[in-house]
């Protein structure tokens, strides 16, 4: 073999040696590439799965933990008010407290306060589970006091029934401060008025209004 076929074989042989070795390098490079890809992938998986469990797990605790105050609250306790006022009664949740304010033993007005656990201070912007009023006042005159604020929007009024007796009901801004429900009745002589002073509480306000009954 002469030089000049020994060169061509050598230039050959160096050229595929260098070509394996980019080969080689660009290979390495790419494993090394799609690997770190990988893992980067792997853990953006797991992190949302991860993510994915506590969420179902919180959700399924707060639901677990909203059953058990709904059974908490079971059996019911019966309120029952004096005989003299139509003996106005319903049922509420044994995990409340009741308060009365005024017994109506000054023969003008019955006012009472539920609450969960306790009963805070009265106060007139301070939010209760449930306010009771019974009082003399006639019951067109007490729907009339809520007029101005059905006026302006605060408050929407709607019929309601409760113990086959027709009365009203309004929703809405009742102050600043208080955003509930109201439903009111005419027992007789007297106006008997049950109020919610929060959306909170909108769940057990509509049970309590499903069993009220009075002497009509």
């Amino acid at each position: 073999m002469n030089r000049t076929q020994q060169r061509g074989a050598v230039n050959v042989w160096l050229i595929l040696s260098i070509v394996f070795a980019i080969t080689t390098i660009a290979g390495a490079g790419f494993f090394v590439w799609a690997f770190t890809n990988y893992q980067d992938q792997k853990t953006n998986v797991d992190t949302k799965i991860s993510a994915a469990v506590a969420i179902a797990q919180k959700e399924q605790a707060d639901k677990d933990e909203a059953n058990f105050l709904e059974r908490d609250k079971e059996p019911n306790r019966q309120f029952v008010g004096p005989d003299d006022y139509g003996r106005l009664m319903f049922d509420y949740p044994k995990t409340w407290s009741v308060f009365i304010n005024r017994d109506a033993s000054q023969g003008d007005l019955f006012e009472g306060y539920l609450n969960p656990v306790s009963v805070p201070p009265l106060g007139t912007d301070t939010q209760f589970a449930l306010r009771v009023t019974i009082e003399t006042r006639d019951y067109d005159a007490v729907i009339q006091s809520y007029n101005s604020r059905v006026q302006r929007g605060d408050l929407v009024s709607s019929a309601v029934q409760a113990d086959q007796v027709a009365g009203t009901r309004f929703e809405g801004k009742f102050s600043d401060d208080i955003r509930g429900s109201a439903v009111i009745f005419k027992i007789r002589d007297k106006t008997v008025t049950l109020r919610s002073d929060a959306d909170t509480f909108k769940a057990d306000f509509e049970k309590i209004v499903s069993t009220i009954t009075f002497n009509k």
